[in-house]
């Protein structure tokens, strides 16, 4: 489905609620403090939650440093893989915005796990913090064997400045898309 192929008016309907849902919600998790771990918290966690795992054990075929970061890698790269089968195979732009949506959304996830790199203070899964368990804090490890363990909060920022970055533009994106599909059906 193209972006100027024609949709029904229940659909696109359906589609401008999904857009208002992704911008109200973006918007609450781009205003909302690193610190504050929001994006942690919320149910999109729970859907990154086992991409991360998965990424564990997907790159563990590649050493220990990419066991690690692998948890990450792959939570970030699950929406991007959405992203380019939404273009490419059902040729759905709007789908594709709201996969470009989760994309910065995931980075924004990240950021209160990077930027407790040093704090170790999150409760992570297990129930227990990176001070309860040695090495087990991914950012703590990455950070630490790649001499960045210091620059934890201004990674943190830039991931969530970038994932904002990325949430917005996908909604601009998936906004002309239904623009150009309500022109259509008009």
């Amino acid at each position: 489905m193209g972006s100027d192929a024609e949709v029904s008016i229940a659909s696109l309907i359906g589609r401008c609620i999904i857009l208002l849902v992704l911008v109200i919600w973006g918007f609450r998790l781009i205003f909302s403090s690193v610190d504050s771990n929001y994006a942690g918290t919320s149910f999109m966690h729970l859907i990154n939650l086992p991409f991360h795992e998965a990424g564990h054990i997907l790159f563990r075929l590649f050493g220990r440093f990419m066991t690690v970061l692998g948890g990450s890698l792959l939570q970030v790269l699950i929406p991007l893989i959405c992203l380019g089968t939404f273009l490419i195979k059902t040729r759905d732009p709007f789908a594709g915005a709201v996969a470009f949506w989760w994309t910065g959304e995931s980075l924004l996830d990240l950021a209160p796990y990077i930027n407790d790199a040093r704090a170790l203070r999150l409760i992570l899964l297990g129930g227990v913090t990176g001070q309860d368990v040695d090495d087990y804090h991914d950012w703590e490890y990455i950070l630490g064997h790649l001499g960045l363990l210091t620059w934890d909060h201004f990674l943190a920022t830039t991931a969530h400045l970038f994932g904002s970055i990325i949430m917005i533009t996908a909604c601009v994106w998936g906004g002309l898309v239904l623009w150009r599909q309500f022109r259509s059906a008009s």
